[in-house]
């Protein structure tokens, strides 16, 4: 599975993240909803799609490619 759960820490408005080991030099995308928050890297080519339905993420979509 690509989502991995994290702990967050919510005080005064402000969300903190203690971003796991292996994410420091890679781009990736912090979802959160529903009090609960995930984390995933994203692919080096392609695109990733959250899916909403009322207010919620429903699914994460990835369509990636290679150059050649």
């Amino acid at each position: 599975m690509r989502l991995k759960d994290i702990d967050i820490y919510l005080k005064d408005g402000k969300m903190g993240v203690d971003i796991p080991r292996g994410y420091g030099g890679t781009p990736f995308c912090i979802i959160y909803g529903a009090g609960k928050a995930r984390i995933v890297e994203l692919p080096v080519h392609g695109e990733t799609k959250l899916v909403t339905h009322q207010g919620k993420v429903r699914r994460v979509k990835f369509d990636e490619g290679e150059e050649f």
